[in-house]
């Protein structure tokens, strides 16, 4: 008969408590050996530091900054026109007699 009056408290005499908290974990030794080679890290931070200060290209076609990944120095834009016009030159071939 909870807090149907206000004579009467809103919680019975059995109230749980909070757990105990676990004792708390010391902090970890740190390991004598690093697991990556401080060598390979090195070489990781060269390879990152090379490509991010690289300047990107621009394409020869309209000048804008070419697509990381292009090795004929297209733009998307114009890469994606030269594939269309390859395309649409496929299926438009003339028959030869």
């Amino acid at each position: 008969v909870c807090c149907k009056g206000l004579l009467q408290p809103c919680y019975s005499k059995y109230v749980r408590r909070k757990r105990p908290q676990p004792p708390s974990v010391p902090a970890p030794v740190p390991m004598a050996e690093p697991i990556v080679p401080e060598v390979l890290l090195e070489e990781a931070r060269r390879a990152i530091d090379s490509d991010r200060f690289k300047k990107p290209q621009k394409c020869v076609v309209c000048g804008s900054e070419c697509a990381p990944t292009s090795n004929e120095r297209l733009c998307w834009v114009c890469r994606r026109l030269k594939l269309s016009a390859w395309r649409d030159s496929d299926t438009q071939m003339p028959a030869q007699e």
